[in-house]
């Protein structure tokens, strides 16, 4: 190897045409952390490179170092994951994972932790049954935001405080999940919650109907009055 050449193992999170024969990819390295480099040649249908630059290939490559952009000149294949190209609801919560990976890694970094955590993700998601993507890919979800320390609160409720205690002898047992409040809400206090909203809203609506049927009763009249004799 030469001074701007570099080994890595990485897994391709994102794959774009460049060119007339030649794709701009995205790869997820745990020694490198995030690369983008050119692929040449590699939307030929014989170029070595055509498979290898897919998504969500996992490859051990080398790079020569570029200004902007580096270049992808080789690349064998570890293993890819053609489960979740075949099933649509599978590829789409796996280009989710690798959105939110995308969002957090970084560049000439060692992200170790990202990679085996994305990878071990995917592996699951590719073997599970259609009944469990989405718990696959909530749980994938969480990881991945608690690994970038943004994770939602789900041990507490969001509003009281109180330690959340699953029932599991409880088939209709529910907690309730706030985007604003960053969680889980019990639903005792979701119930609380409804209960002060439609408080503050009822007076205002009362007024609102007040003035509605003042209108109307005025509009009855005055068709009354044209239409008396």
């Amino acid at each position: 190897m030469t001074q701007r050449s570099y080994k890595a193992t990485g897994i391709n999170l994102k794959s774009i045409p460049m060119g007339e024969s030649d794709r701009l990819v995205t790869v997820l390295t745990p020694e490198k952390g995030l690369v983008r480099a050119i692929a040449p040649g590699a939307r030929k249908h014989k170029s070595k490179l055509a498979g290898r630059s897919g998504l969500f290939v996992i490859n051990d490559l080398l790079f020569i170092k570029g200004k902007s952009l580096d270049k992808l000149i080789q690349a064998e294949t570890q293993r890819s994951f053609p489960g979740l190209s075949g099933n649509l609801a599978k590829l789409t919560a796996s280009q989710y994972l690798a959105e939110i990976a995308l969002a957090q890694a970084l560049s000439d970094q060692p992200q170790t932790e990202l990679y085996a955590l994305l990878v071990e993700h995917l592996v699951r998601l590719e073997t599970a049954t259609k009944a469990n993507i989405l718990p696959c890919l909530t749980q994938a979800t969480f990881h991945l935001l608690a690994l970038a320390g943004v994770a939602p609160e789900v041990f507490r409720c969001c509003l009281s405080r109180a330690q959340l205690s699953p029932d599991i002898s409880d088939p209709n047992w529910q907690v309730a999940f706030s985007v604003t409040a960053g969680g889980i809400i019990a639903m005792a206090e979701l119930k609380r919650l409804e209960q002060a909203q439609l408080q503050q809203i009822a007076p205002k609506v009362g007024q609102h109907l007040g003035k509605e049927e003042s209108s109307k009763s005025g509009s009855h009249r005055q068709r009354a009055k044209i239409i008396s004799p």
